[in-house]
């Protein structure tokens, strides 16, 4: 007999009784019957259940072992009494009548509950994370990680792509994040940067002449936590394809999503992707990240307000704000209206207008400074019916789209108009190439500097560079970005004049992107690629709120390791070595 197990703790049924055998794993829980007692054994696969009783050589180890302890035990399968049977667990039919117990190893007093859902606080799930990682929950979250990547791989591979790995340690380069630096022992002075994605080696892969490039990357950038964002590295699907167009890469991007999230969710998997403009998905929903779920699209309504008899409006549209009216279904009430204008004061906004719609009239102050026809005409435009209210974002575009989608949000939420029962994808396109900077009013690149604008050398010399579109595409999932991607900028004159307009010398483009812009001088094939986050993937399927709940060992929203202490300090000889001397910010 093996010293340790004949079988798993999820592995015993029906057809093991009478048998010895042996089983190793965590004390899960114990009951203590006087006289008897019950273990239930825990490891990686399920529980078993074991028993022993007074008269047995062992009944004093059993009955002082901790839970977590870790044990060895072996003894005889046999049938539970049919009023104990537990249905729920594989080995619910049965029990290991305890012969002996072997202590492996002996659990200190526990600073968590591993065998309940008890929520102990992040500080503590993250200081004793291998012990949080013992909870169910959490634990089939990282194997249904593990499985998501496995078939990611399988999916990808059956597509003709090859796994590739890219540096680690490579060149810093502006990429819209702050790098984190690695200071180069052999090279005073100077520092390697861990990769913010491997945007550069995979578009060096395709001009190596390979085709089809993946691998599960990671990548690190030194960024402010969020819900959806995890500080330091999360891993993505990157991917690259030589000889496409965009609509190539959606071609193969969309069945190994789309497969990933009904093999390993119960939810509905929406089969279109349906393709938003990007100005189109900034009006009617008022981000580029629109969840599809809430059945509300915005409007715009400026031409109603201008010139109108709602001064405040009409004197904000001649400065050149806009109007965006947001539908309330069910929300026509005074005590709900005064609910979203407080929560958009909240929101840095002066208020929100409102019109009210019941019994064939419009109510409220902006239908009665509007009139009857102007109120009837928005109700027309937003679809309303008795019963809803329309409510208004006046500001400068920007503030007015940010607003109402945020208000879109609010309203599906509160009012749950939100399917939570399916996923809903949608690719926004039509990136704007470039973007204004409205406190230096200097243009820069929106989105990826790498894209290849539409229009090409042609556009970038003769067009508005605002006006420019890109051929540049964001995947979204019930509100969720997963993913940015391309159509590569791969000609070195069109590169050259893209960072040309957005204020770089063809010297900025030498120096910060020498590998590619050399590469692309001796012939580049027209690629694209994308990177879909497995981490929000994973995130979305486990229908988790936080990315942390789906990383094997997080940090905090400091960024901080609570388990390894990291980051840390370094001994003064190490920093001698590296030529590092340490300036920290005076004690305010």
């Amino acid at each position: 007999m093996h010293i340790y197990r004949t079988h798993h703790c999820a592995a015993l049924t029906a057809s093991d009784i009478g048998q010895t055998v042996r089983i190793s794993g965590w004390v899960h829980r114990k009951r203590d019957h006087g006289g008897v007692v019950f273990i239930d054994l825990r490891d990686h696969h399920g529980l078993t259940q074991c028993v022993i009783d007074s008269s047995d050589a062992d009944f004093d180890i059993a009955e002082t072992v901790r839970n977590e302890t870790v044990l060895t035990i072996t003894g005889e399968v046999r049938a539970r009494s049919e009023d104990t049977v537990n249905a729920s667990l594989p080995t619910g039919a049965i029990e290991v009548q305890i012969q002996q117990i072997t202590v492996q190893s002996v659990a200190d007093t526990l600073p968590l509950q591993v065998n309940s859902d008890e929520d102990s606080g992040e500080e503590i799930r993250l200081k004793y994370r291998y012990l949080d990682l013992r909870r169910q929950r959490p634990h089939a979250n990282i194997m249904l990680r593990a499985q998501i990547i496995q078939s990611i791989r399988q999916r990808m591979v059956a597509q003709g792509f090859t796994e590739f790995q890219t540096p680690i340690l490579t060149a810093s380069s502006p990429e819209g994040a702050r790098d984190f630096l690695v200071p180069a022992r052999l090279h005073p002075g100077k520092f390697y940067a861990l990769p913010q994605a491997p945007q550069q080696f995979k578009q060096l892969i395709m001009v190596s002449g390979f085709d089809r490039y993946f691998q599960i990357a990671p990548c690190f950038r030194d960024e402010d936590s969020r819900a959806d964002r995890s500080p330091g590295e999360f891993y993505q699907l990157d991917l690259e394809m030589s000889f496409v167009e965009q609509a190539d890469v959606f071609d193969a991007v969309e069945p190994v999503i789309k497969g990933v999230f009904e093999e390993f969710s119960d939810k509905q998997v929406d089969p279109d992707f349906v393709h938003i403009a990007f100005d189109d998905a900034m009006l009617k929903y008022g981000s580029d990240k629109p969840d599809l779920r809430i059945p509300i699209e915005i409007s715009d309504v400026t031409d109603i307000f201008d010139g109108s008899g709602f001064s405040i409006f009409a004197k904000n549209i001649e400065k050149g704000a806009v109007v965006r009216a947001v539908p309330g279904p069910k929300c026509g009430s005074r005590a709900i209206a005064d609910r979203m204008n407080a929560w958009a004061q909240g929101e840095g906004a002066p208020g929100m207008g409102y019109i009210i719609y019941g019994e064939g009239e419009a109510r409220g102050p902006v239908a009665k400074a509007l009139g009857a026809e102007k109120a009837e005409e928005i109700r027309q435009r937003c679809g309303a019916e008795d019963g809803d209210a329309v409510f208004f974002a006046c500001a400068p575009a920007s503030e007015a789209a940010s607003l109402a989608g945020k208000a879109r949000i609010r309203i599906g939420t509160e009012q749950n108009l939100i399917d939570s029962s399916v996923f809903k994808f949608c690719w926004i396109v039509d990136f704007p190439m470039y973007e204004l900077d409205e406190t230096t009013g200097k243009i820069d690149f929106s989105h990826n500097p790498f894209s290849m604008p539409q229009g090409g050398l042609k556009a970038l010399n003769e067009d508005d560079p605002l006006s420019i579109k890109a051929w540049q595409y964001d995947l979204v999932c019930n509100g969720v970005e997963l993913s940015s991607g391309a159509i590569r900028n791969h000609l070195p004159e069109v590169m050259y004049r893209a960072f040309e307009i957005a204020g770089y010398g063809a010297e900025t483009v030498d120096e910060q992107f020498a590998g590619m812009i050399n590469a692309f001088k001796f012939g580049a094939p027209p690629h694209g690629g994308i990177a879909p986050g497995i981490d929000r993937m994973v995130m979305l399927i486990a229908d988790e709120p936080n990315i942390r709940e789906v990383i094997l060992f997080p940090m905090n929203g400091k960024a901080e390791d609570l388990m390894m202490n990291a980051p840390s300090e370094v001994d003064e000889t190490a920093l001698r070595e590296l030529h590092i001397r340490k300036q920290l910010p005076k004690k305010s």
